[in-house]
């Protein structure tokens, strides 16, 4: 989830009071998904060593949080929130592996982009982080390869980034999404199983890997680039999950990356063509008012 349902930086503060009187100051929700994605990335690194190294991650954070400023005043003429722009960043800096420094700045760079530039009737349509990933993929496959490190037989770190990322999309009333993926790739996993002849167990390892806790939190349930309806919702997941099975079955490495780029915004520009077509209601007509003597 690029998290991208986010104010102008003028109007958020880390803490804010309520107007209530008496009342205790709450955390602005906007820090959630910064919060838990960095969790994320402390256990994966304390864990398994995820990362590539700091300073590309670091990078990569770098890139999408001055991108953001630039382009966000540029087009907007304000300053934008820049939690969006950390958690593409912080995504990139997990899920890209290159033995080079600078496939960490384009692909930031690509993804803040997008946001911008890649609009449809005032919405864009891939979620960044996932897009920015894909053109790496595409462009420069030589340099650049994606996180594939499960966590294995260790229960431990997959228990804490669940209940993390469980609480984050309670809270968004998005777990449907979560539900339907998950469902959908677990009952793919037995399928594939049998199709290949493999163990079921190590088609479905791939669910407990870190790739997947941001791809299943922060991706295919980004506000922003999601269709509006909860229907809608669980059709697109259980799409995504569709085509990455076909994908995975035609030994593709990046499948879940490559689908979730081509199921989500073609939900998304037919929705937005359903929309369109509905009549907009003209306003009730104005009826003339005449003052009556007394």
């Amino acid at each position: 989830m690029s998290s991208d349902t986010i104010a102008p930086l003028s109007s958020a503060m880390p803490i804010v009071a309520t107007k209530a009187a008496g009342r205790k100051p709450r955390l602005d929700e906007r820090f959630i998904a910064p919060i838990t994605i960095t969790c994320i990335l402390i256990v994966g690194q304390l864990t398994f060593g995820v990362l590539e190294s700091y300073t590309r991650t670091g990078l990569a954070i770098l890139t999408s949080i001055v991108m953001e400023l630039i382009l966000g005043r540029l087009f907007t003429g304000k300053w934008p929130h820049l939690a969006s722009a950390y958690i593409s960043g912080i995504s990139i800096g997990i899920l890209i592996h290159s033995n080079y420094v600078w496939p960490y700045a384009l692909c930031s760079a690509i993804s803040i982009t997008s946001k911008y530039v890649i609009r449809v009737n005032g919405r864009h349509l891939w979620n960044p982080s996932n897009l920015g990933i894909v053109c790496m993929l595409l462009l420069a496959p030589q340099y650049v390869s994606t996180l594939n490190a499960q966590f294995s037989n260790t229960l431990w770190p997959m228990v804490i980034i669940w209940t993390l990322g469980s609480i984050i999309i309670y809270r968004l009333k998005r777990f449907h999404i979560v539900a339907t993926y998950v469902s959908c790739f677990i009952g793919y996993a037995y399928l594939r199983s049998l199709q290949v002849h493999d163990s079921f167990l190590s088609e479905v390892a791939p669910i407990t890997g870190p790739m997947y806790q941001l791809f299943i939190f922060f991706m295919i349930t980004d506000p922003k680039t999601t269709v509006k309806s909860k229907w809608g919702q669980v059709l697109v997941a259980f799409l995504v999950a569709t085509a990455e099975h076909i994908l995975r079955l035609n030994g593709n490495a990046h499948a879940p990356y490559y689908a979730l780029t081509l199921m989500g915004p073609s939900a998304n520009l037919i929705e937005i063509w359903c929309t369109s077509r509905k009549p907009v209601p003209s306003p009730p007509d104005t009826l003339s008012l005449q003052l009556i003597p007394r």
